[in-house]
């Protein structure tokens, strides 16, 4: 639907919006001041404002039993390691499944560290960067008792390559270890043991070692991966493994039923000396599945359950009765997203820099901030495109375009210089593309179309079926045919690296026919080069200055506008213990060792 006016119903939302964002600013500058909303804990024992944000909270009082209830208006796209996506699927998995490494369960940045989990060590890498060496621990073992093998751990990964039949998840390792793609899988594997992948050797049960045709320094990341799994064979049941995966952690499925609900147990024969990362809190971890947000708030509020599993912020009613009356079951992380316009270059004019620079200037980042819903709800405003939790960032102290300060609420004058310079004097006219399940992207994009306007720049705003996004702004043919010279969007690390953030965006190599990320076609020798020289930099220092060097140049060809750096409003119970935010799973708390202060509740 095609539209170039604010419907009522759009001003309502946008007026709301701007009255949560002046209730979250209150909040933020402190709210309340009595126990309930202070931030220094409340009567019904909740840990306070931002507790959890970052630092552990409650630690000491997490008790061994009981239920940890979690609730979610959004089931996992599949529970299957080899086929999950969704961040929220990646963190919980890691109750039933394990891997070689795993993130360190801790707060904030030092989460998203690697450390052993199955393997005795992080890797034994050679000179080269080429050849990484695990040893499988003692004691490691299945939901039936049998040991985890190398073997097992290899298998689950070849499961990668059976992308006809297990498609979905990510495909890192499947890039990193065959890039020729020459090994079909094991589905198709004609050797007797279906372990024909030649990366990857298992000289015995206890040993692994992998075989990269290239060095890549983000290896052992993408093996921390829960594509990264061990799957055991005879318990492979291809497609419908995601129904019920089978346990190498401290917890298996009891029952699942899509869309309604799912219940784990306790894995009997899982050993707390071969694991550790994880503590074992519950004896039973449940999921019930809502339809509509404002009741799971409700019900997450009235202390029915403990934690939203999607960890992506109450929804703005549950946010005002939450800030008014529960401040301190409430924390404030940023996400690890961010939410941006794109400029697609195969999209006249926005094939001149200039045309480009013309919408960063003539933004109002106040306006915008305050339709994602506020400095607290929303974010910082947005001054470049490398997430906060990424080494190389430099969040708001890097911003080229002033977007934070003074060009904050837009520049005219220097809007309409770029315009002249893309010569584009009386401005132009474009459409902005924007989800119809995503009803911020349209607030968004009113603000947007509202100040470009000030500047001579006329734009529509087309929404389009959201579950579509890979064949409608994925097809860059579909872009240009309809004209998309703005696409709204937001991403976030699959593992806290510019690779496994910027890589599928600003890579000259992921522009694809379908399903394409690099929305903005950048196709720049130079970016390209920077990645090249990461993938072999093994030094942490190196890395992080390429990453720096990588989101500037990204910045200095004005290929997008920043809106936020995102944060949510989430929500813990008062039960809830030994809970952070982690950078490992951008933003989210870690799931993996919480427990309950009254496993009785």
């Amino acid at each position: 639907m095609t539209t170039q006016r604010t419907s009522g119903r759009r001003k309502q939302a946008l007026a709301a919006a701007a009255v949560v964002a002046a209730l979250l600013t209150t909040a933020a500058c402190g709210g309340g001041g009595d126990d309930e909303n202070g931030s220094g804990g409340s009567k019904n024992g909740a840990a306070g404002y931002d507790a959890a944000n970052n630092k552990v909270a409650q630690a000491a009082e997490a008790k061994k039993g009981g239920t940890l209830k979690f609730a979610s208006t959004q089931d996992a796209d599949s529970w299957d390691t080899t086929r999950g996506y969704y961040g929220f699927m990646w963190n919980f998995s890691r109750y039933y499944s394990r891997q070689l490494v795993t993130n360190k369960t801790e707060p904030g940045k030092t989460g998203a560290e690697v450390t052993p989990d199955l393997a005795t060590d992080v890797a034994k890498v050679s000179d080269d960067g080429k050849t990484y060496t695990y040893t499988l621990r003692d004691g490691v073992t299945w939901e039936d008792g049998k040991p985890i093998t190398s073997k097992d751990v290899k298998y689950g990964i070849e499961r990668v390559w059976a992308q006809d039949v297990l498609s979905g998840g990510p495909t890192y390792l499947k890039e990193v270890l065959d890039p020729k793609d020459e090994y079909k899988g094991p589905y198709k594997d004609t050797s007797k043991d279906k372990l024909g992948l030649k990366a990857i050797e298992t000289p015995d049960d206890k040993t692994i070692v992998f075989h990269l045709p290239q060095a890549n320094s983000d290896f052992e990341e993408m093996l921390a991966l829960t594509s990264a799994s061990p799957v055991r064979q005879d318990k492979d049941t291809k497609s419908k493994y995601g129904l019920h995966p089978f346990s190498s952690g401290p917890y298996k499925f009891e029952s699942y039923n899509p869309g309604k609900d799912l219940t784990l147990v306790r894995n009997a024969e899982w050993k707390q000396s071969s694991d550790p990362v994880r503590k074992a809190y519950p004896d039973k971890i449940t999921i019930k599945f809502f339809t509509n947000a404002n009741d799971l708030d409700a019900r997450l509020i009235a202390g029915d359950y403990d934690i939203d599993l999607a960890q992506t912020g109450l929804s703005p009613q549950g946010r005002t009765t939450a800030l008014k009356e529960h401040k301190a079951n409430l924390d404030n992380p940023v996400s690890g997203y961010i939410r941006y316009a794109t400029f697609p270059q195969n999209v006249k004019p926005f094939d001149n820099v200039h045309c480009r620079k013309a919408v960063l200037y003539g933004a109002d980042h106040v306006s915008l901030q305050t339709a994602r819903g506020g400095p607290v709800a929303g974010g910082d405003i947005g001054t470049n495109m490398l997430p906060p939790a990424v080494p190389g960032a430099e969040g708001q102290k890097y911003d080229p375009y002033e977007m934070a300060g003074a060009n904050k609420k837009g520049n005219v004058e220097k809007a309409k210089e770029e315009l002249k310079a893309c010569g584009k004097p009386n401005g132009f006219k474009t459409t902005i593309a924007v989800r119809n399940n995503k009803p911020v992207e349209g607030a968004t994009a009113e603000s947007l179309q509202a100040s470009l306007k000030k500047v001579g720049i006329d734009v529509e705003i087309d929404q389009y079926d959201g579950s579509q996004y890979a064949s409608v702004i994925g097809s860059p043919s579909n872009v240009k045919k309809k004209g998309y010279g703005i696409i709204i969007m937001g991403w976030g690390p699959d593992f806290p690296s510019v690779q496994g953030y910027g890589l599928p965006l600003w890579h000259s190599d992921y522009i694809l026919d379908s399903a394409n990320n690099n929305f903005a076609m950048i196709d720049d020798p130079k970016i390209d080069g920077l990645f090249a020289d990461y993938l072999t930099e093994l030094d942490d220092a190196g890395k992080t200055k390429i990453a720096t060097e990588i989101n500037h140049k990204v910045m200095e060809g004005a290929y997008y506008l920043p809106f936020v750096f995102e944060k949510f409003i989430n929500w813990r119970s008062s039960n809830i213990a030994n809970l952070y935010t982690t950078d490992a799973y951008s933003g989210m708390y870690d799931f993996v060792n919480i427990g309950l202060k009254n496993p009785k509740k």
